[in-house]
C-alpha cells in the first residue's frame, strides 16, 4: 500500500467540503456547517487564510487536515493551529491520523513556529488519549470564547457607534 500526504489542490474544494461534512457529522455538529465550495475556494485558495493536506492511500483520500498560522506574542513567533483533523472511520487505528500530526509538527518546525495547537471536544476520549500519547498537553487554564452569528454582528456594529478613531 502506498501512503502519501499532499497539499490539496483548488480543484478539490468539493472533496474538502465532503471531509468537513463528515467531520461535522462525527462531532455531532452537522447543523453548524454553512461552508460552500465557493467559500472554500475563495478563503483557502485565493485569500490563503488556511491550508489543507490530504492523507492518501493508493491515491484514495482517507483523511485530511485543515490548518493555519496564528502568532504568539509571548513566544514572538508564529504558531500552527490545526482546525480540523479527520480520518474516515474505516481507516482509523492504522496510524494515518498520527502521520498527519507528525507531518504538521514537522511543517510547524520547518516554518519556525513556536507552537502547534488544536482543540478537542471534551467528550472525545479516544482523541484525547491519542493526543496525550504523543506528548500533547491540555491547556486546562484556558477557556475558549467565541463570537459568531448575531453576537458577532452586534459587537461589530459597536464600531460605528464608537467615538474612538479606529485604524482600518
Amino acid at each position: 500500500m502506498n501512503f502519501e500526504i499532499r497539499l490539496a489542490r483548488e480543484s478539490e474544494c468539493g472533496l474538502i467540503l465532503n471531509f468537513i461534512r463528515e467531520l461535522a457529522e462525527y462531532e455531532r455538529l452537522s447543523h453548524e456547517v454553512v461552508s460552500t465550495e465557493k467559500m472554500i475556494r475563495e478563503n483557502i485558495f485565493q485569500k490563503h487564510f488556511a491550508e489543507v493536506v490530504f492523507a492518501e492511500l493508493d491515491g484514495r483520500p482517507v483523511g485530511f487536515a485543515l490548518f493555519f498560522h496564528n502568532f504568539s506574542t509571548f513566544v514572538g513567533r508564529p504558531g500552527l493551529y490545526l482546525e480540523d483533523l479527520y480520518v474516515k472511520p474505516e481507516y482509523r487505528g492504522k496510524g494515518y491520523g498520527k502521520r498527519l500530526l507528525i507531518y504538521l509538527a514537522k511543517l510547524a518546525r520547518d516554518r519556525g513556529c513556536g507552537r502547534f495547537e488544536w482543540a478537542v471536544l471534551n467528550w472525545n476520549e479516544k482523541a484525547i488519549l491519542f493526543y496525550k500519547s504523543l506528548g500533547a498537553k491540555p491547556m486546562e487554564e484556558w477557556k475558549v470564547y467565541r463570537l459568531d452569528g448575531k453576537e458577532l454582528e452586534k459587537v461589530a456594529l459597536l464600531a460605528g457607534a464608537s467615538d474612538d478613531k479606529q485604524v482600518m
